[in-house]
Protein backbone atom coordinates (compact mmCIF):
# COMPACT_ATOMS: atom_id res chain seq x y z
CA UNK A 1 0.00 0.00 0.00
CA UNK A 2 2.36 2.64 -1.26
CA UNK A 3 1.37 5.97 -2.83
CA UNK A 4 2.75 6.46 -6.17
CA UNK A 5 2.55 10.09 -7.17
CA UNK A 6 2.30 9.50 -11.61
CA UNK A 7 -0.68 7.18 -10.83
CA UNK A 8 -2.30 10.30 -8.16
CA UNK A 9 -1.54 13.12 -10.95
CA UNK A 10 -2.67 10.08 -14.08
CA UNK A 11 -6.02 9.45 -11.68
CA UNK A 12 -6.28 13.87 -11.08
CA UNK A 13 -6.29 14.74 -14.38
CA UNK A 14 -8.24 12.05 -16.09
CA UNK A 15 -10.97 12.22 -13.36
CA UNK A 16 -10.36 16.39 -13.49
CA UNK A 17 -11.08 15.93 -17.38
CA UNK A 18 -13.89 13.71 -17.32
CA UNK A 19 -15.67 15.22 -14.79
CA UNK A 20 -15.36 19.64 -15.96
CA UNK A 21 -18.28 18.71 -18.86
CA UNK A 22 -20.10 16.98 -16.46
CA UNK A 23 -23.36 17.38 -15.72
CA UNK A 24 -23.04 17.27 -12.03
CA UNK A 25 -20.53 20.59 -12.14
CA UNK A 26 -23.96 22.33 -13.89
CA UNK A 27 -25.70 21.03 -10.62
CA UNK A 28 -22.90 22.36 -8.58
CA UNK A 29 -23.17 25.14 -9.87
CA UNK A 30 -26.73 25.59 -9.93
CA UNK A 31 -26.92 25.17 -6.13
CA UNK A 32 -24.37 27.15 -5.40
CA UNK A 33 -26.30 30.01 -6.99
CA UNK A 34 -29.07 29.51 -4.90
CA UNK A 35 -27.54 27.85 -1.74
CA UNK A 36 -24.64 28.54 0.51
CA UNK A 37 -21.26 27.47 -1.58
CA UNK A 38 -20.02 26.14 1.47
CA UNK A 39 -22.25 23.38 2.39
CA UNK A 40 -22.95 22.36 -1.56
CA UNK A 41 -18.84 21.58 -1.73
CA UNK A 42 -19.26 19.43 1.54
CA UNK A 43 -22.31 17.81 0.39
CA UNK A 44 -21.03 17.27 -3.22
CA UNK A 45 -17.81 16.26 -1.71
CA UNK A 46 -18.58 13.64 0.61
CA UNK A 47 -20.99 12.07 -2.19
CA UNK A 48 -17.80 12.23 -4.66
CA UNK A 49 -15.93 10.38 -1.51
CA UNK A 50 -18.35 7.11 -1.19
CA UNK A 51 -18.53 7.21 -5.07
CA UNK A 52 -14.79 6.36 -4.75
CA UNK A 53 -14.83 4.27 -2.10
CA UNK A 54 -17.59 2.26 -4.02
CA UNK A 55 -15.33 2.42 -7.31
CA UNK A 56 -12.07 1.95 -6.01
CA UNK A 57 -13.31 -1.38 -4.16
CA UNK A 58 -14.85 -2.73 -7.56
CA UNK A 59 -11.24 -1.74 -9.33
CA UNK A 60 -9.57 -3.80 -6.36
CA UNK A 61 -11.35 -6.87 -7.14
CA UNK A 62 -10.79 -6.76 -11.03
CA UNK A 63 -6.80 -6.33 -9.49
CA UNK A 64 -7.46 -9.91 -8.63
CA UNK A 65 -7.87 -11.37 -12.20
CA UNK A 66 -5.01 -12.54 -14.61
CA UNK A 67 -3.17 -9.48 -15.53
CA UNK A 68 -3.48 -10.03 -19.04
CA UNK A 69 -7.42 -9.97 -18.78
CA UNK A 70 -7.38 -6.63 -16.36
CA UNK A 71 -5.11 -4.87 -19.12
CA UNK A 72 -7.61 -5.89 -21.60
CA UNK A 73 -10.78 -4.70 -19.82
CA UNK A 74 -8.94 -1.45 -18.61
CA UNK A 75 -8.28 -0.71 -22.23
CA UNK A 76 -11.65 -1.50 -23.83
CA UNK A 77 -13.17 0.69 -20.78
CA UNK A 78 -10.36 3.41 -21.41
CA UNK A 79 -11.87 2.99 -25.13
CA UNK A 80 -15.29 3.68 -23.83
CA UNK A 81 -14.67 6.21 -22.28
CA UNK A 82 -12.89 8.37 -24.75
CA UNK A 83 -15.96 7.43 -27.31
CA UNK A 84 -18.66 8.54 -25.16
CA UNK A 85 -16.82 11.40 -23.94
CA UNK A 86 -16.13 11.88 -27.66
CA UNK A 87 -19.98 11.20 -28.13
CA UNK A 88 -20.92 13.90 -25.72
CA UNK A 89 -23.23 16.67 -26.68
CA UNK A 90 -21.25 19.31 -24.33
CA UNK A 91 -25.01 20.74 -24.12
CA UNK A 92 -25.18 22.89 -20.90
CA UNK A 93 -29.07 22.99 -20.34
CA UNK A 94 -29.89 25.87 -18.00
CA UNK A 95 -31.29 24.98 -14.44
CA UNK A 96 -34.58 26.80 -14.17
CA UNK A 97 -34.12 29.65 -12.80
CA UNK A 98 -35.64 31.98 -9.89
CA UNK A 99 -35.30 28.81 -7.56
CA UNK A 100 -36.24 29.07 -3.78
CA UNK A 101 -33.14 29.60 -1.95
CA UNK A 102 -32.41 26.67 0.67
CA UNK A 103 -30.79 27.58 3.95
CA UNK A 104 -29.33 25.78 6.65
CA UNK A 105 -26.48 23.51 6.61
CA UNK A 106 -28.42 19.65 6.96
CA UNK A 107 -30.92 20.94 4.38
CA UNK A 108 -28.07 22.34 1.99
CA UNK A 109 -26.30 19.16 2.20
CA UNK A 110 -28.62 16.35 2.46
CA UNK A 111 -29.78 18.05 -0.69
CA UNK A 112 -26.14 18.44 -2.35
CA UNK A 113 -25.32 14.81 -1.43
CA UNK A 114 -28.54 13.04 -2.85
CA UNK A 115 -28.42 14.47 -6.15
CA UNK A 116 -24.51 14.16 -6.65
CA UNK A 117 -24.91 10.45 -4.96
CA UNK A 118 -27.90 9.44 -7.56
CA UNK A 119 -26.23 11.25 -10.91
CA UNK A 120 -22.62 9.47 -10.17
CA UNK A 121 -23.89 5.79 -10.39
CA UNK A 122 -22.75 3.99 -13.23
CA UNK A 123 -20.63 7.55 -14.13
CA UNK A 124 -17.60 7.78 -16.74
CA UNK A 125 -15.54 8.89 -13.75
CA UNK A 126 -16.97 6.06 -11.35
CA UNK A 127 -15.51 3.57 -14.10
CA UNK A 128 -12.50 5.36 -14.55
CA UNK A 129 -11.60 5.33 -11.11
CA UNK A 130 -12.62 1.43 -10.50
CA UNK A 131 -10.43 1.27 -14.12
CA UNK A 132 -7.16 3.38 -12.37
CA UNK A 133 -7.67 1.21 -9.21
CA UNK A 134 -7.57 -2.02 -11.13
CA UNK A 135 -4.53 -1.12 -12.61
CA UNK A 136 -2.24 1.44 -10.83
CA UNK A 137 -3.08 0.44 -6.93
CA UNK A 138 -6.17 1.31 -5.05
CA UNK A 139 -4.78 4.42 -2.51
CA UNK A 140 -3.18 6.08 -5.30
CA UNK A 141 -6.27 6.32 -7.78
CA UNK A 142 -8.51 6.91 -4.51
CA UNK A 143 -6.70 10.15 -3.45
CA UNK A 144 -6.27 11.38 -7.19
CA UNK A 145 -9.68 10.59 -8.00
CA UNK A 146 -11.33 12.31 -4.93
CA UNK A 147 -9.17 15.31 -5.21
CA UNK A 148 -9.94 15.53 -8.87
CA UNK A 149 -14.26 15.25 -8.22
CA UNK A 150 -13.37 17.93 -5.08
CA UNK A 151 -11.53 20.31 -7.04
CA UNK A 152 -14.26 20.23 -9.96
CA UNK A 153 -16.75 20.72 -7.32
CA UNK A 154 -14.85 23.83 -5.79
CA UNK A 155 -14.12 24.96 -9.31
CA UNK A 156 -18.07 25.52 -10.14
CA UNK A 157 -19.12 26.71 -7.36
CA UNK A 158 -16.40 29.74 -7.19
CA UNK A 159 -15.50 29.82 -10.94
CA UNK A 160 -18.44 28.08 -13.21
CA UNK A 161 -20.06 30.92 -14.88
CA UNK A 162 -16.53 31.83 -15.95
CA UNK A 163 -15.25 28.84 -17.63
CA UNK A 164 -18.77 28.41 -19.31
CA UNK A 165 -18.58 31.87 -20.85
CA UNK A 166 -14.98 31.16 -22.06
CA UNK A 167 -13.64 27.65 -22.29
CA UNK A 168 -16.19 25.35 -24.58
CA UNK A 169 -17.00 22.38 -23.18
CA UNK A 170 -16.37 20.59 -26.21
CA UNK A 171 -13.37 21.26 -26.17
CA UNK A 172 -12.97 19.79 -22.76
CA UNK A 173 -14.19 16.36 -23.55
CA UNK A 174 -12.17 16.35 -26.50
CA UNK A 175 -8.89 16.68 -24.75
CA UNK A 176 -10.61 14.14 -22.12
CA UNK A 177 -11.16 11.66 -24.67
CA UNK A 178 -7.97 12.02 -26.56
CA UNK A 179 -6.38 11.31 -23.23
CA UNK A 180 -9.04 8.07 -22.52
CA UNK A 181 -7.62 6.83 -25.80
CA UNK A 182 -4.28 7.02 -25.09
CA UNK A 183 -4.23 5.43 -21.87
CA UNK A 184 -6.61 2.28 -23.91
CA UNK A 185 -3.57 2.50 -26.08
CA UNK A 186 -1.21 2.42 -23.60
CA UNK A 187 -3.09 -0.23 -21.67
CA UNK A 188 -3.61 -2.53 -24.43
CA UNK A 189 0.42 -1.98 -25.65
CA UNK A 190 1.11 -3.46 -22.11
CA UNK A 191 -1.05 -6.25 -22.67
CA UNK A 192 0.63 -7.80 -25.09
CA UNK A 193 4.03 -6.85 -24.56
CA UNK A 194 4.20 -7.42 -20.99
Amino acid sequence: MSLDPLAILTAFGLIFLAELPDKTMFASLAMGTRMRPLYVWFGTSTAFIVHVVIAVGAGSLLGLLPGMLVKLVSAALFAFGAFVLLRSGGDDEDEEGGGKTVTGFWPVYGTAFTAVFISEWGDLTQITTANLAATNGWLSTAIGSAAALMSVSALALLVGRFIAQRVPLKTVQRIGAVCMAGLAIWTLVEAFTG
